[in-house]
């Protein structure tokens, strides 16, 4: 068995409400075990013995869920799944460090072409510009990003990854809520 965390895009802001109990109920209906929810962002962490080691495995994965989800929620659903095992290293190598007027972020994707993209735009960020922001790509599938508390939608990344072409492939999550689910 593994275990995953799939981090859901958009759940409970701009109008797409889902309770924890249905989105557990769902998973479990896709014949997931060890279903668990964690907080109400759409973080689920669940069991499958699916295949799950390459990255073609993890994309069937990943469609199968995005499909449930649109099918039970009427939704234009997006995820990114992380193996659980993964996760402390993730936690674990965020790169600043952590003080209280700054929110520490992971940006996690689901394409490595997107973020590659990412990782250049990051290169052109103006250390001097105000609201300041730090931002660093680590593998093929995260950024780790640092933006001042209240400031979280009105920087220069923030705004880059508002553009519609990465809602299908990216979700951003506090390193908080990262630790509730290790």
């Amino acid at each position: 068995m593994t275990r995953f965390a799939a981090l859901l895009r958009g759940v409970n802001v701009g109008g797409i409400t889902i309770t924890s109990a249905d989105l557990a109920e769902l998973f479990r209906s896709l014949g997931f075990d060890g279903v668990k929810t964690v907080l109400a962002s759409g973080n689920v962490l669940f069991d499958t013995d699916a295949p799950g080691g390459s990255p073609a495995d993890v994309a069937a994965l990943k469609t199968t869920i995005e499909a449930g989800l649109r099918k039970r929620f009427g939704y234009e659903a997006w995820i990114v799944l992380i193996e659980h095992a993964d996760l402390a290293g993730i936690v674990d190598g965020f790169p600043y460090d952590e003080v209280d007027d700054m929110q520490p972020y992971v940006v996690f994707s689901s394409d490595p072409a997107v973020t590659a993209e990412l990782g250049e735009f990051i290169k052109s960020l103006d250390p001097s510009a105000n609201p300041p922001e730090r931002a660093q790509r680590s593998d093929n599938r995260i950024v780790y990003w640092e933006v001042p508390k209240g400031h979280s939608l009105d920087t220069a990344l923030a705004k880059f990854l508002a553009k519609p072409k990465f809602k299908a492939a990216t979700t951003t999550r506090n390193l908080r809520t990262l630790r509730k689910l290790l």
